[in-house]
């Protein structure tokens, strides 16, 4: 059954107010090291020098937080470390180094689409006594209560909220202005706008979406399938929607954008899609708010100054747009044995109220009432982008669906699966899954 959206994503767009919402993904970060904004970290000494490493993927949106957390905190014996790392090794990573009794990192980014399942776990630490301690020291009142609430999992924060994203539409203005056209606001105008692109002769495949088949296009369908109102599971009766008329739909729309794209468009991750708004090779992306600040920088494209943003359209009309929301924060994994008071105020310096406000446009971040449509190009367009996002599904299994349902999707999109036998796979892969959540 579907969740009624827009009633639970209009009131999470009222407690964040003017701030906003996201996790994320990718890697190709065009934010310097040079950005990292000094902060105070004032945690006591340790009784010898040690070093802390930092998990965290690089893109423009993360990497404001990591760098003044490693240029902030390496101080009292202590030496922050974080190396650079794309969002799928990130992944491999924090597998890795929550599996076993000891692990090899002391932070970890993390998003809200993984905190339940880490946490049912207990791969992480609750971090509601060590926000209690410091809420004052680093004025953690601030952030967003929605926010700390998709960092949280059967009542306990598992991850301090840093930022947040969600899908914006970019556009060339020029091309759109050349050619009597507006932002599409569905799919099916999505198409039409395309085709006239197309026609011109100018831009070849005009669309560009993340449909790296080896993650994004895991997202790109739950997008489709949310605007449609339908979500992954009924949490009703525990079975899966993959049988719904709206999980071909989800399927036939999203083959539908492929003759606008370039035929390598299942090798494109997010920093791909950037690169064809740059060179000119596409004229409308959608993707993560995370990477709209990099369009509007001269250094990065000749058409930085064309680019204009808007709400991602509704796959079929309706207040749902193809859009996905996720938190991204800062998690305290079990395994690490260092201080957790002393990794808490790291973070927690990371996201202060100075930190986050140097991190705009770049970011969004998690305190209230610093986004706001002056100090983003984009922010209106993101805006209206939350109210009418999709809700994240928050339990154990979604991750675990989307992951094991993923390469089904690429070849369903591919046309290597037809959308009866995808489906059909699906809906067996995910009641599996959910039969272990039933005994």
């Amino acid at each position: 059954m579907a969740k009624p959206r827009s009633t639970v994503v209009r009131a999470f767009a009222t407690t964040i107010s003017g701030v906003l919402l996201l996790t994320a993904c990718g890697a190709g970060s065009r934010t310097s090291s040079s950005t990292a904004t000094q902060v105070e970290c004032d945690f006591p000494a340790p009784s010898k020098a040690m070093s802390v490493n930092v998990l965290a993927y690089n893109s423009s949106a993360i990497d404001p937080f990591t760098n003044t957390m490693v240029k902030s905190c390496s101080k009292n014996q202590v030496t922050v470390k974080h190396e650079p790392i794309d969002f799928a090794g990130q992944v491999q990573k924090t597998t890795a180094t929550l599996a076993g009794d000891t692990g090899t990192y002391d932070i970890v980014e993390t998003y809200g689409f993984v905190i339940p399942k880490y946490a049912q776990q207990q791969k992480l630490r609750p971090l509601d006594d060590l926000v209690a301690q410091f809420e004052q020291k680093y004025g953690l009142g601030e952030i967003s209560k929605a926010m700390r609430q998709a960092m949280s999992y059967d009542g306990k924060l598992y991850g301090l909220p840093m930022q947040a994203q969600m899908y914006v539409m970019a556009y060339r203005k020029d091309v759109f202005q050349s050619l009597g056209l507006k932002p599409p606001t569905t799919f099916a105008e999505l198409r039409d706008a395309a085709g006239k692109i197309q026609q011109a002769g100018q831009i070849k495949y005009p669309v560009a979406l993340p449909l790296l088949a080896s993650n994004d296009i895991g997202v790109a369908y739950d997008a489709a399938l949310g605007s449609l109102g339908v979500n992954y599971v009924d949490t009703a009766t525990m079975t899966p929607n993959f049988d719904k008329p709206q999980a071909a739909k989800a399927f036939e729309e999203l083959r539908a954008l492929l003759p606008f794209m370039d035929p390598q468009v299942t090798t494109f991750d997010q920093p791909r899609v950037q690169q064809q708004m740059y060179n000119g090779s596409a004229a409308i992306a959608i993707m993560f708010s995370g990477r709209m600040n990099d369009l509007t920088q001269a250094s990065n494209s000749r058409f930085s100054q064309q680019f204009a943003f808007a709400p991602p359209p509704s796959v079929a009309g309706g207040d749902v747009l193809y859009n996905t929301l996720s938190v991204d924060g800062w998690s305290i994994p079990v395994n690490s044995a260092a201080d957790p008071s002393m990794l808490f105020e790291m973070i927690a310096a990371s996201v202060s109220a100075d930190a986050s406000k140097a991190s705009v446009p770049a970011a969004y971040p998690a305190r209230d009432g610093i986004v706001t449509a002056a100090s983003s190009p984009y922010a209106e367009a993101a805006q209206v982008s939350i109210g009418k996002a999709p809700p994240a599904e928050p339990h154990p299994w979604t991750s675990r669906i989307s992951n094991d349902t993923r390469s089904v999707v690429a070849d369903v999109v591919l046309g290597k699966t037809s959308v009866a036998d995808g489906t059909a796979q699906m809906q067996q892969i995910a009641a599996k899954i959910l039969a272990e959540y039933k005994k």
